[in-house]
């Protein structure tokens, strides 16, 4: 889980994470210039292939080839480990 908390932990990959949230089967390109516009973000095209590289090692991410292109999908099915360890509780009834 270590893993996990620390793709987690950097606001980078947070924002990869939302964009391929809003559209999956995206480059690297198109991620970076996503993050450019949407967010500001001027990582260059190394970073956030690093970025990447860490947010799939963490199973958040999946990657495909078609043709010469890589393209990234996020998966969402690692953060189920976060809730089954601390599962959502009833507010009203503490």
């Amino acid at each position: 889980m270590a893993v996990l908390y620390r793709a987690l932990a950097d606001p980078t990959r947070r924002r990869i994470m939302d964009e391929l949230a809003r559209k999956g089967g995206m480059s690297l390109f198109e991620i970076c210039t996503r993050l450019l516009t949407e967010h500001g973000t001027t990582s260059t095209r190394q970073a956030i292939s690093q970025h990447l590289a860490v947010l799939e090692e963490a199973g958040l991410v999946r990657s495909e080839r078609v043709g010469r292109t890589k393209l990234h999908y996020l998966d969402t099915r690692p953060l189920r480990s976060i809730i089954e360890r601390w599962p959502l509780s009833d507010m009203e009834n503490p």
